[in-house]
Formats: structure tokens, C-alpha cells, sequence
């Protein structure tokens, strides 16, 4: 991996192996931990695809987990090829978000950079490129999700995610503070449409439905009843 110069544009993806038992966890409540690692499996393949077809950009992975137990996981190391990827890096999940920015800074010196999970299947290559075009006019771009968090940011500076690390994740609130301790540092924003991160059972239709065709609807209809769809 080396650095790709003034002005790159990386897409960056935080990700998890999908292992039963680890991955989707409040999903395998309702699914079974396999059912729900597979649905996992395929949102991040589909992920993968947005990031890899996002134009002029380089996709940096910062990955947690096993492949070697993973649900597809043959199937995610052929699409990692073309990536770069680093081990995620800290304690807790705002620290682990933090140092992947600062790997992307690390790696390419300059690059302008759009953070995603893995759990907004539904993401293009128009989104993500849209998110980085907006960099243009301002120093970071938020993309709200329905449940209070984000899905998306993007950053002029991928240095000034280090605000992340006082940001507590997983509330309501945790856009609300982002956003806050974004322009405490001094930053204009601008946002991004609001998408649904899969984390329930409740949050899987409605991507299911703008998202026909893909391995993520595919693995749905594997994992669901006919009732429940």
C-alpha cells in the first residue's frame, strides 16, 4: 500500500467478518446466528461492490474479525483483492473509527475520504461519489441514518476524525454529536440522505425493497419465512 498523492479520493469501509455468533447479533435474535451472518455476509459484498465502483476513487478496508470462519468468506477475500486493507486498531468502536481515518491519512497523503459500515447495503457508487463531490464546498459531509446514528462521512481532512473518539456510538444521539463535535473543531458540513442501517429485523424490508437483485434481498429471502416478508 502506498500513498496516492495530493487530492485521492478513498472510500473507506469499516466492516466486521461475518461470523455467526459475532456478526448482527441483534439481528440473529430474531434470524438465528447463521441466518444473520449470511444476511451480514452479503451486505458486505454488496458494500464492497458500491465502493469498488465508486469512479476515481481507492477502497481502504478496515477489517475486524476471521475471514477463515466467515460466512462467504472466500467470496469477501476475492473482492478484498482489490482493496487495501488494515486491521482495525483500538478499544471501542469510536477508537477503532479513528485510527482507520488515520490510516487512510497514512496511506495516502492529502486524499479527501468517505467512511461506511457495512450495514447500509443500499449505498451506491452515486451516493458515495456524491459524498465526496460535496467536499468541494465543505470540510466534512454527514450521512444521517433513521436510528439517530450516521452511515456516512465524509472528510476534507481525514485527521479531523479524531473528534470520534469522545463521541459516544450506538444512541440516538450519536449523529446529533458527531455533527456537534465536527463543528466544534471548526468544520462546515454538509449532509447526505437520510438511510436505514440493518441492525433489526424491523429495519430489513424496507431495504430489501431498494435493493432488488442483490445478494442482500437474495439472503433475506433465504433467511425469512414467506410470512415475515
Amino acid at each position: 500500500m502506498s500513498g496516492a498523492g495530493q487530492h485521492a479520493r478513498v472510500v473507506l469501509v469499516v466492516a466486521k467478518a461475518p461470523v455467526a455468533g459475532l456478526a448482527k447479533t441483534r439481528l440473529a435474535e430474531s434470524l438465528g446466528a447463521v441466518a444473520a451472518a449470511r444476511i451480514a455476509a452479503a451486505a458486505l459484498l454488496d458494500t464492497l461492490d458500491a465502493a469498488l465502483a465508486t469512479p476515481g476513487t481507492r477502497t481502504l478496508v478496515a477489517l475486524a474479525g476471521d475471514l477463515a470462519s466467515a460466512e462467504q468468506g472466500e467470496s469477501v477475500r476475492a473482492l478484498l483483492a482489490g482493496c487495501d486493507v488494515v486491521a482495525q486498531r483500538g478499544a471501542t468502536f469510536a477508537e477503532r473509527l479513528a485510527h482507520a481515518h488515520e490510516d487512510v491519512a497514512l496511506a495516502y497523503p492529502g486524499a479527501r475520504v468517505v467512511q461506511i459500515g457495512m450495514d447500509t447495503p443500499q449505498v451506491s457508487p452515486d451516493l458515495l461519489a456524491t459524498a465526496l463531490s460535496r467536499l468541494d464546498d465543505a470540510d466534512g459531509v454527514v450521512g444521517p441514518a433513521a436510528d439517530g446514528g450516521w452511515w456516512a462521512l465524509a472528510l476534507r481532512d481525514p485527521r479531523a476524525a479524531e473528534v470520534l473518539r469522545a463521541v459516544p456510538m450506538s444512541r440516538p444521539d450519536t449523529g446529533a454529536r458527531t455533527e456537534a463535535a465536527l463543528r466544534t473543531r471548526g468544520l462546515r458540513l454538509a449532509a447526505l440522505p437520510v438511510l436505514t442501517d440493518v441492525d433489526t429485523l424491523d429495519d430489513v424490508n424496507g431495504v430489501v425493497a431498494r435493493t432488488p437483485g442483490s445478494r442482500f434481498a437474495a439472503a433475506v429471502a433465504g433467511a425469512l419465512p414467506r410470512t415475515v416478508l
